[in-house]
């Protein structure tokens, strides 16, 4: 049973009478953290959550309760609301039809502008899989007469250190490409910008990188020197990587999917720097150096 949107928590601030921005997956690592960067900035959220109890209690924010594949509850929550950040769903076969749905009921809400968190690349002949689920979803908000706005994240450089297994090794087929990852907290800040002050964004999209493309030999190299637990890049095949994840229980699409990120780093596909970031916020993108020298990879 979907829940109603709820009323303000007890305790919290009085709405501004402004429209709030929805900001969804706030339970989560992306969204979390731009809530909590539009609460410093004073703005009026609504938090739209699958569970509310695992909603952040914020001030000047109000909370629904939606399932991105349940209309009639997406344009509820949505309703009264001009600006939405749609940080994209959870990796699933079904995940393009529930983005497709809920921007269908984000049209029907009346929502003016819609920011939609990508992936780098998106494109229907990626090599990354998922990027073609993306392009997909970008496909649909284009046609969908909505403003938009695109934010095209690289792969995280928050969660590089975990690509190594137990034993220190990445393992992969991704050759000796190179990745331009970007950290959470700069994608974040991007989006915050462009939430608070749509308009100039509207029709844009943002390639969102780090300050320079490592190979995953110099990123296990850092990973050693900075942290102290000893990481190193392993070369596979592609072959010898469908052998390694077989072990794993994981249906076959989400294996291919691990797999196709190193074959995009292969590819090139990753590489290319942009200045994005510098643009949307004002400061330079991090480096992982600093990500992981800062500890702010473990938040």
């Amino acid at each position: 049973m979907i829940n109603r949107p709820s009323l303000p928590r007890t305790g919290t601030a009085r709405l501004r009478s402004t429209s709030p921005i929805a900001v969804t997956g706030a339970t989560g690592q992306l969204g979390g953290r731009v809530a909590r960067r539009l609460e410093a900035a004073d703005c009026a959220q609504r938090l739209i959550v699958r569970d509310a109890s695992r909603a952040p209690v914020l001030r000047n924010a109000e909370v629904a309760v939606a399932e991105y594949a349940d209309r009639p509850a997406v344009t509820e929550a949505l309703s009264g609301v001009d600006t939405v950040l749609m940080v994209s769903g959870h990796e699933d076969p079904a995940r393009v039809a529930a983005h497709t749905t809920f921007v269908d009921a984000a049209a029907e809400a009346g929502v003016a502008h819609l920011v939609y968190i990508s992936f780098y690349g998106a494109n229907p002949s990626a090599t990354f899989t998922l990027a073609r689920d993306h392009a997909a979803t970008e496909q649909h908000i284009r046609a969908s007469g909505l403003a938009y706005t695109f934010l095209r994240d690289n792969l995280y450089a928050d969660f590089l250190p975990m690509l190594a297994g137990p034993d220190g090794v990445i393992r992969g087929p991704a050759g000796g490409g190179r990745v331009a990852a970007v950290t959470q907290d700069d994608i974040a800040d991007a989006a915050t910008a462009v939430l608070r002050n749509p308009g100039p964004h509207a029709g844009n999209t943002y390639s969102l990188t780090g300050p320079q493309a490592l190979g995953l030999s110099e990123i296990a190299e850092l990973i050693t020197r900075i942290t102290g637990r000893e990481t190193r890049y392993q070369r596979e095949t592609l072959d010898q990587a469908k052998a390694s994840r077989a072990a794993y229980n994981a249906p076959a699409w989400q294996r291919e999917a691990w797999i196709s990120t190193y074959t995009a780093i292969a590819a090139g596909e990753l590489a290319q720097v942009t200045t994005d970031v510098a643009t949307l916020t004002g400061h330079p993108p991090t480096s992982l150096e600093h990500l992981l020298l800062t500890g702010q990879h473990r938040k």
